[in-house]
């Protein structure tokens, strides 16, 4: 039955990815067609705002949960027709929403068979997990130089709790969010993605990203000399 019940789940999930591909749908999810039709969009958000935000939701939930190319265009898409603190609320959720589902699913179809073929590898990787996993996951997810797919996939193969990579991707993510989705404020002027993040604002990520790490090893380092000062007190 448990067989079954992933055999059933992965079929779904590889239909609705072939899917996106076979229909081309990845033209709705890009640039040059969200510039396109910004303001007949943004026409039809003012006119159903209840019903745009829903479906924006729901539709940037899947995308992510199924690792489908289009969430940057998606993000600036909210910048440009929610506006800064409606579109950044609405990603910040529906992505991490989509990203614990995307771990969820990894978890339930390969974990076990990581687990299985490469059990000595996961035990280590594991018992770090275990140690530095918030922290490392939190680092990982202010710098924005590692694909947002492949970190949910690889921690879904962990013994990481599903509660903690959710509020620490929410927290972890929302710089980023806020940085995408204020550029999708400014849309007329991007040409492309790349135009997003300077050299220095990703040179500024990537060291907001160290520090958590950077911090909690150097109160280790602090609680260690006290303890090692103690007996010749």
């Amino acid at each position: 039955m448990p067989n079954a019940k992933k055999l059933i789940v992965l079929t779904v999930v590889v239909l609705a990815v072939v899917s996106f591909f076979v229909f081309d749908l990845g033209r709705f999810l890009s640039l040059e067609a969200l510039r396109a039709g910004q303001q007949e969009l943004e026409a039809f958000v003012a006119e159903n705002w209840l019903l745009s935000f829903s479906g924006f939701f729901v539709i940037y939930v899947a995308v992510t949960a199924l690792s489908i190319p289009g969430a940057a265009v998606m993000t600036l898409a909210a910048g440009a027709v929610f506006g800064l603190l409606t579109g950044t609320v609405l990603v910040s959720f529906a992505s991490t929403i989509g990203a614990t589902l995307a771990f969820l699913l990894a978890r339930f179809l390969l974990r076990d068979y990581v687990e299985e073929k490469f059990a000595s590898s996961a035990d280590k990787v594991n018992s770090g997990v275990t140690r530095e996993g918030g922290y490392y996951l939190f680092s990982l997810r202010l710098v924005p130089l590692f694909p947002f797919f492949v970190i949910n996939l690889v921690m879904g193969l962990t013994r990481l709790r599903a509660a903690t990579f959710y509020w620490v991707s929410q927290l972890g993510m929302l710089p980023g969010t806020l940085v995408y989705v204020n550029a999708g404020t400014q849309l007329a002027r991007i040409e492309n993605t790349s135009d997003i993040l300077s050299p220095a604002l990703i040179g500024s990520f990537v060291l907001l990203g160290l520090f958590p790490l950077l911090a909690k090893k150097t109160l280790e380092m602090l609680k260690n000399v006290r303890g090692s000062e103690s007996p010749a007190e």
